[in-house]
């Protein structure tokens, strides 16, 4: 089950889910308040894992391979330290920050999607060149140049449109793993782009280190805070290693 990050949708899971799908059953969803689902009355970090684990009984779906990519690598680890996953992955997951890197996240996030809406017109041509897409959206891809038009577009609008982002992102501000221990029975594996700038790799891929010490921490090399776009073999790895190794 594929959980993406905030103000995205299932389809950022595009150039990874064939390749996952040789393998396993995949499912990929639109968080509350996203996509295609409707927003809940509050939409936090917590009520947005907890429809998630709401999900999985309704659908009959028991401890599924959890993938998850920003908030929703924390929903994954979540739900995994609740024990309701086989296993996690987690690409570039919010919660191991320190203030000012949350606050960076928030305000950085924020003032893009305002900034997206207030030009939605003029959107497929400032992300019509290369240099567009890499000045609006360095803080997504690490090879934002390299991103298809309507892909870099659609990855702005869809922000921009999301009824439950506003919510989410001011919930960040008590978003942590709370049971860090209780993941030490599945295989956790946790994957930062060393280009990502949001949650910035430096810092907090190393307090994920310090607070996962029995996970798999990987580095995404020449990839961003959402790395499928940049490197789509390195990201179905990731996944598929240590769940068939």
């Amino acid at each position: 089950m594929l959980v993406h990050g905030i103000g995205s949708r299932w389809q950022v899971w595009e150039p990874i889910i064939d390749t996952l799908a040789t393998t396993f059953e995949v499912i990929a969803v639109d968080l509350p308040g996203f996509g295609e689902s409707e927003p809940l009355a509050g939409t936090t970090v917590d009520a947005l894992t907890d429809a998630l684990a709401e999900f999985l009984a309704a659908e009959g779906i028991t401890r599924p391979h959890l993938v998850g990519n920003s908030m929703g690598g924390l929903i994954a680890l979540q739900l995994g330290a609740r024990g309701l996953a086989r296993s996690v992955t987690a690409f570039s997951p919010i919660g191991f920050w320190h203030t000012a890197g949350r606050v960076w996240c928030q305000q950085s996030l924020g003032k893009s999607v305002v900034l997206a809406g207030l030009l939605d017109r003029t959107l497929p041509t400032i992300l019509g060149t290369a240099v567009g897409r890499t000045v609006f959206l360095g803080l997504v891809f690490g090879k934002p140049w390299a991103v298809g038009k309507q892909i870099a577009a659609d990855t702005a609008r869809v922000a921009a449109a999301a009824p439950g982002f506003g919510a989410a992102l001011a919930s960040f501000r008590d978003a942590e793993l709370r049971e860090p221990g209780a993941l030490a029975d599945i295989p956790v594996t946790v994957a930062w782009g060393n280009r990502d700038i949001l949650l910035t790799y430096r810092t907090q891929h190393r307090r994920a280190q310090a607070a996962l010490p029995g996970a798999r921490h990987l580095t995404l090399r020449g990839s961003g805070h959402t790395p499928f776009y940049d490197d789509p073999s390195a990201c179905a790895a990731a996944v598929l290693d240590h769940i068939t190794g």
